[in-house]
């Protein structure tokens, strides 16, 4: 599908928006067309008018799963998310290509005022609050991906967790792309309002076609004065899609925002969460596992950005690459003049299971004060021949051996998991890295 102007109004006509959404989408569609790819990182190649832009959905948005027409339903089963839902999450979404399909969270948080749905819906439902907060973190011309998703934006999450309120448990939405060429565009936006706390979950597969598929989304995140967000994701998107993701979020006094991100699928994957650190005493920290497999190429990272007095910020990378897999870490620390007494640590760590892989670590690390702090470590390694020898001493198949010291080197990572997504996880490396 040729991406036209005319096709931005009829995306804006179905969902029957107001005319400063058309007027958004249209300016952010004009940047789109002007604008070159990334001059940084992996060379894509997308051919843009292969991409279907949209598809309107033929199930109703539901709170109820058995509305949900049977061979729809059975894909999101099979993943382990309406299992999931029953047991472990307090509230959840789940998008079909362009559009939420499924949303429900408990009676609990209704009565607490917590604001879980998805993003077309706060539009019409709560047009004040969502006017107040969209584009103003993440803007449409910061590159060409954030003016693709501003033009043609569908679905996606909108949270609201009001003052002096915890989530004990998570919410979650899944995103599943389910048709050759298509383009998933959701929209998320997260407001944790002052003395709040909120964990959520994003889950992302797609079904494997011999032609490209693209992710372009766009997260911005408010984390108010006292208040905590974790934000995790495990993707496991099929080796046809580019994920190219732009995830943001502003941290006020006293608050925490913890990014805790897993990439194994995805032919290219560039995704660098960021954390700008507003308020004096702001903390942001970002935890991320990279699996670079055959035909893939994983440029990740993070951005910390600190603004005010007394600010910390935490990025640990953990990455693998085998059968000539690519896996890039690409960073952002900078402490300005204003954030005096701030500190911020670095630590990149590659396994490279082979001769052919590769792995690039790309860091710009900037202190304008004297008064701060900020240090770097990065290290390749393969798997030491000691620790496989003791292991295989003890019984253990030397597939399985590197398996278990693969696992032990992101264990950083699966410590920041609720126990069932690190078993999930440990299930994904598994099937990625089995006989290394």
């Amino acid at each position: 599908m040729k991406l036209t102007s005319n096709v931005i109004k009829e995306i804006s006509k179905i969902k029957n928006e107001p005319e400063w959404m058309l007027n958004f989408r249209l300016k952010a569609y004009n940047y789109f067309a002007s604008c070159p790819n990334p001059n940084f990182g992996p060379s894509l190649d997308i051919d843009y008018d292969s991409i279907t832009y949209y598809k309107k959905s033929e199930e109703k948005l539901t709170d109820n799963w058995d509305n949900i027409s049977d061979n729809v339903k059975n894909i999101f089963d099979e993943l382990g998310v309406i299992d999931a839902e029953k047991k472990y999450l307090s509230g959840m979404g789940a998008q079909y290509d362009s559009e939420v399909i499924y949303h429900n969270m408990i009676a609990e948080l209704k009565a607490k005022n917590v604001i879980f749905c998805d993003t077309d819906t706060a539009l019409k439902k709560y047009p004040n609050l969502f006017k107040k907060y969209f584009n103003t973190l993440v803007k449409y011309d910061e590159n060409k991906f954030t003016a693709l998703n501003g033009a043609v934006w569908s679905g996606g999450t909108f949270i609201y967790v009001p003052k002096n309120t915890k989530l004990d448990r998570p919410l979650q939405s899944y995103f599943r792309i389910n048709t050759k060429n298509m383009g998933q565009f959701e929209r998320t936006l997260i407001i944790v309002d002052d003395n709040s706390e909120l964990h959520y979950i994003e889950g992302c597969t797609a079904m494997t076609y011999t032609e490209d598929a693209l992710h372009a989304a766009v997260v911005e995140i408010f984390v108010g004065k006292n208040s905590k967000c974790r934000y995790t994701t495990i993707q496991n998107w099929s080796n046809d899609v580019y994920n190219l993701v732009t995830k943001r979020a502003i941290v006020s006094e006293s608050g925490l925002m913890e990014w805790i991100d897993g990439n194994i699928g995805a032919k290219v994957n560039m995704k660098y969460p960021a954390c700008i650190l507003k308020g004096e005493g702001a903390k942001g920290s970002c935890i991320t596992v990279a699996c670079a497999n055959e035909n893939q190429i994983q440029d990740t990272g993070a951005k910390m950005i600190h603004l005010a007095p007394n600010t910390k910020s935490n990025i640990v990378s953990k990455s693998i690459a085998r059968n000539g897999g690519n896996a890039t870490y690409r960073g952002l620390v900078k402490i300005t003049s204003s954030a005096v007494n701030s500190s911020a640590s670095v630590k990149c760590d590659t396994i490279l299971l082979d001769q052919t892989s590769k792995s690039d670590t790309v860091p710009t690390n900037i202190v304008e004060n004297k008064s701060s702090f900020l240090e770097h470590e990065a290290t390749v390694s393969k798997i030491g021949e000691d620790k496989l020898f003791y292991l295989m001493t003890r019984g253990i198949d030397e597939e399985k051996a590197k398996e278990l010291i693969i696992l032990g080197f992101i264990n950083a990572f699966r410590e920041e998991l609720p126990m069932e997504y690190a078993v999930e996880l440990n299930r994904l490396l598994s099937l990625n890295i089995g006989g290394v």
